[in-house]
């Protein structure tokens, strides 16, 4: 995983090498975000390779908020800062785990404080809007409405939506087993509209995209028989958006964000909701209560009668 151009001491690249091996192995973390871990780690221990420090367990915690500093100084958004810190705090917990720290210090730096921007949704009608664009007369038209139907029901991440496999959907129990980060397992719900459409797809449309060796048991397939690529959903909702004359920036999240938004507009209860969503932390779904808050006073100027 880690480059053989690096130019960092040995001492770096066996600590990292080993913290890499333990965050995939035994956390279970994605490729991709192990990636992230690996390049934050470069970056700090280049850092302390300037500070004149050549080990992971000579920093200190003025070290660290130094070089948060020289990140603040660059330019970096306090959400790309905090990431850093967060890299940061891994490996140093890790090192304590394997017995080469003694003590964590990095429990003793604030994280940078976040304004966190509310994320922007679909109304209820747009969302049909878009929906209502494909054409079910032809089969690319069929799988696309049968995608944005899975999308806007079980509020999937992009990525657990492409890597669908066919076992993973229980039609006579209305669920989804979804594999999300760390592929944690959660059971989201599945409605009776988005199951039809789903059904249509799986019994009239999907056999005309197979290609053996290619397509194997998951569920959405492209014109080659792949799956899906990120980009590839994202250009697919862009056309759907455009056809329907929505001017959003529209992009998958935006699916998710608009299901968990009206949920919890409908009066679903919060933990049921970050539940569906796969949150380890509840402060990651509250997010959508303000939202909600906005609706619920919008609604109180628009009927209430001293408003």
């Amino acid at each position: 995983m880690i480059s053989s151009k690096t130019n960092l001491p040995f001492d770096f690249i066996r600590d990292l090498k080993g913290f890499l091996s333990y965050i995939s192995l035994e956390k279970g973390l994605s490729e991709n975000t192990c990636s992230s871990y690996e390049n934050d780690i470069k970056t700090y221990a280049e850092f302390l390779l300037s500070q004149n420090i050549s080990t992971f367990t000579e920093s200190n915690e003025k070290l660290v908020s130094q070089f948060i500093e020289v990140l603040s100084e660059i330019g970096l958004a306090a959400s790309s800062k905090s990431r850093y810190l967060s890299s940061i705090r891994a490996l140093h917990k890790y090192l304590v785990s394997i017995g080469k720290s003694t003590t964590d210090f990095t429990d003793l730096i604030e994280l940078p404080k976040i304004r966190r921007a509310l994320p922007e949704v679909l109304s209820f009608a747009e969302i049909n809007a878009m929906i209502e664009a494909a054409d079910t007369s032809n089969s690319a038209g069929l799988r696309d409405r049968a995608i944005m139907e899975v999308l806007y029901a079980c509020g999937l991440r992009v990525s657990e939506l492409i890597n669908l496999e066919l076992n993973q959907i229980i039609f006579d129990a209305e669920i989804v087993r979804v594999f999300g980060k760390g592929s944690k397992e959660r059971i989201v719900p599945i409605g009776s509209i988005a199951l039809n459409w789903l059904n249509l797809y799986m019994n009239n449309v999907r056999s005309q995209f197979y290609r053996t060796g290619i397509s194997g048991n998951i569920v959405f397939l492209n014109q080659k028989g792949g799956k899906f690529s990120r980009m590839g959903i994202w250009k697919l909702l862009r056309n759907y958006a455009k056809i329907a004359g929505i001017e959003k920036d529209v992009h998958p999240h935006m699916f998710r964000h608009s299901f968990a938004t009206h949920l919890i507009e409908g009066g679903a209860d919060l933990r049921a909701v970050q539940e569906m969503l796969g949150h380890s932390d509840i402060s990651t779904t509250q997010i959508y209560t303000h939202l909600d808050r906005d609706y619920l006073r919008e609604v109180y100027h628009s009927f209430h009668p001293r408003s």
